[in-house]
């Protein structure tokens, strides 16, 4: 498995730091790719910061550094040229995602807007092909985006999300957010394989145990006859955690990619002075 995101300033506490200083800090000068790899092949991960120096983009393709992402009208092409940490392993190839379809789809996180989610391919087909470390594989994909206008820390205390493919083709993301003030969020939208998308019931929360070094609460909505159960947890860190779940959807048991963001750690002082040995900064 192979999880790519580009990173804006969410994670990033060079970037809090910064606001700290100067509220007015813009987010392009805090940006990174993060590359995590789970498999046989063995686990790495990175997420070097760099500065607006060396950022790039245009109506054609986006760099960071010496990586860079194009889409070429078909395909979303990911040419990684990255070095792991904290263990300072190189990971580079490429890797280009096929979406099904590309969905309009978009909603709020919060009840003010300030926040917002929406899938760019809820769906997609991947191919991998790394030189470092030596892996090739090709399998399911997913593109989403998450974009805010205020610090993630003001409206949300922690959220559990989570995508799963289903056996038409199609995908299913359930966003459970718990709120500082006022009603929590659920976001449950079943998304077909032209795109098109459609709300359904979310099941009842279920209590997953904590993952096990950092203890970081998870849940998982399931189908009560169905009861969800962790597969396997691939992060495991102060304020995230990131699994492979069983659970009961649709009538059917399916798999998800699940994910839990607890807000009060992610903020921590002790944790933003972890992150570096992380998420190391180029200037």
């Amino acid at each position: 498995m192979t999880i790519i995101a580009f990173v804006g300033s969410v994670f990033s506490p060079y970037y809090a730091w910064a606001r700290e200083r100067d509220p007015a800090t813009p987010a392009g000068d805090h940006c990174a790719i993060n590359v995590a790899l789970y498999g046989a092949g063995g686990r790495r991960w990175t997420m070097t910061e760099r500065s607006a120096a060396h950022v790039r983009r245009d109506h054609h393709e986006f760099n960071v550094g010496p990586s860079r992402l194009q889409w070429d009208g078909a395909s979303l092409v990911i040419d990684i040229d990255e070095i792991g940490m904290p263990l300072p392993r190189r990971v580079c190839g490429r890797v280009r995602v096929w979406p099904r379809a590309l969905a309009s789809f978009a909603t709020a996180l919060d009840p003010a807007g300030l926040h917002r989610w929406g899938p760019i391919a809820p769906a997609a087909r991947i191919e991998v092909e790394l030189d470092k470390p030596g892996t090739r594989w090709a399998g399911e994909a997913y593109l989403d985006s998450n974009e805010g206008d205020e610090p993630i820390d003001r409206p949300f205390a922690l959220w559990d999300w989570s995508r799963t493919a289903l056996p038409d083709g199609g995908a299913a993301v359930l966003y459970d957010v718990r709120m500082k003030q006022g009603s929590d969020r659920i976001i449950a939208q079943r998304f077909a394989a032209d795109g098109s998308a459609e709300p359904f019931e979310a099941p009842q929360r279920q209590r997953l145990p904590s993952a096990a070094l950092w203890r970081i609460p998870r849940h998982m909505r399931s189908e009560p006859a169905s009861p969800a159960r962790v597969l396997k947890t691939l992060e495991d860190t102060p304020f995230y955690a990131r699994s492979l779940v069983e659970s009961g959807l649709f009538g059917q048991r399916v798999h998800s990619v699940h994910e839990t963001l607890s807000i009060p750690r992610l903020v921590a002082p002790s944790t933003r002075l972890m992150l570096p040995f992380r998420m190391p900064r180029v200037r």
